[in-house]
């Protein structure tokens, strides 16, 4: 038997406002408030489907750098560009890490400056 990821943990200054804006992206909802500066956010099915929960810690340390670990996000029911103006929207920000000119993913940050990826294949909805 091996494992699987269930939850994904993400540190930061403003669990509410960064789980509206996950949930907004995603397409999620808040599971549940386990303690102050505590959310958890994932599908409408909850705990323990396909995709894992994210939980979103109270932290007041500063980002000093670029993430080792990062999200990539498919567009579901729109194109690249169509999904682009709604994070943007959304709160996001484009960002440049050094990727080539030609790539064909978006860089963005969330409105706490975590990075992640648009890519431009889309997945079907689970």
């Amino acid at each position: 038997m091996a494992c699987r990821i269930s939850e994904i943990v993400l540190q930061c200054h403003d669990p509410e406002a960064l789980a509206r804006f996950w949930c907004e992206v995603l397409d999620w909802v808040v599971l549940d408030r386990e303690a102050e500066g505590c959310v958890e956010i994932g599908p409408r099915e909850g705990f323990g489907g396909p995709q894992p929960t994210i939980f979103l810690i109270r932290n007041d340390e500063p980002k000093n750098e670029h993430a080792r670990l990062h999200f990539d996000v498919n567009p579901t029911d729109r194109d690249q560009d169509a999904e682009l103006e709604r994070i943007l929207a959304a709160g996001a920000k484009l960002v440049d890490i050094g990727q080539p000119a030609e790539a064909s993913w978006h860089v963005l940050a969330d409105p706490e400056g975590n990075e992640f990826c648009l890519l431009k294949r889309r997945l079907a909805a689970l």
